[in-house]
């Protein structure tokens, strides 16, 4: 039988091709024999051969020509406006077209490796769904300083959300710890154990009838989808949100034609991270950055007006 044969029935993990691979890599020896290198090489009775199976290596992201609101920038940080649909670093299923490969085209590779290889410069992130201010390290030192900021919740951080509703309470607190949801663990959900704590402060800016608020939301914690999760809790989630939110019978009578039509047509949350402010961590200068509702929620908080 042929040697990648015998060795792809033997290491059932790997692949026929990518036994294929490790050959041409010189990742096969054998006993007696050194390096092999042909796949279709003869095995006869009494052989040994070791297989060596590197571990893996994350890719390195490339630069890529992506536009970047840039909000502000010097030699330590940058600032920007993420779009809905933008990943923030490469991962299964994304591994390109990402805000990492956008910063390593705009910055010529002057970005912080605090991150890893898979996200230069990353600090916080937001979600695919949703746009916003962000920050970015282009030191290791900016990286650190920002780090801590977001560690202790110094950071100012707020967001605009329209959700589903009103709520009772004009203003409030959301406390709640977040982790896996125990019956589909690609939510995430309040729970008793094993979560982490997280603290959301919102208040209700406007309203569009009984059907929907526009509402702030302030971050004291930074969990995955923290504000999506606690609007969710309190039944007004998020419009748009394709995972917390459903748009039933009665939520669509709650709008006009119009703004039933733009939600469908929406793809994603409307939620938008539009203030964030820290200390710069070389000089100490307080830097605070504010940004106005973007066109795509706008847009859809004039339909509601009919409401």
């Amino acid at each position: 039988m042929r040697l990648d044969k015998i060795l792809a029935e033997a290491l059932t993990d790997l692949s026929r091709s990518r036994i294929k691979s490790l050959l041409e890599q010189g990742c096969v020896t054998r006993e007696g024999g050194g390096v092999v290198g042909d796949p279709s090489l003869k095995v006869k009775s009494g052989d040994v051969y070791r297989v060596y199976v590197p571990p893996p290596v994350a890719a390195l992201p490339q630069a890529q020509d992506i536009p970047l609101d840039v909000v502000f920038e010097d030699d330590d940080l940058i600032v920007f406006d993420k779009p809905p649909g933008l990943v923030v670093h490469p991962a299964a299923g994304n591994p390109d077209g990402t805000v990492v490969n956008a910063l390593l085209h705009h910055c010529r590779g002057s970005l912080s490796g605090v991150g890893g290889v898979s996200r230069p410069g990353i600090v916080h992130r937001l979600d695919k769904g949703t746009g916003g201010l962000m920050v970015a390290a282009k030191t290791d030192l900016a990286h650190q300083g920002l780090s801590r900021q977001f560690a202790d919740h110094s950071l100012q951080r707020a967001y605009y959300a329209v959700v589903w509703g009103v709520p009772v309470q004009t203003q409030g607190e959301i406390v709640g710890a977040i982790g896996r949801n125990p019956r589909d663990r690609k939510k995430m959900a309040i729970v008793e154990k094993g979560g982490k704590h997280a603290l959301t402060r919102y208040r209700v800016l406007r309203t569009f009838g009984r059907a929907a608020s526009l509402v702030e939301c302030r971050l004291l914690t930074g969990r995955t989808h923290q504000i999506r999760v606690h609007m969710a809790a309190i039944g007004h989630p998020v419009m748009g949100d394709p995972v917390y939110a459903t748009f039933t019978r009665a939520r669509k009578e709650s709008v006009s034609d119009a703004a039933k039509n733009a939600l469908s047509a929406q793809h994603y949350q409307l939620l938008y991270a539009y203030i964030i402010g820290f200390k710069h961590p070389k000089s100490g200068e307080k830097l605070y950055f504010e940004k106005e509702l973007p066109m795509y929620i706008n847009g859809i908080i004039k339909k509601l007006d009919i409401c």
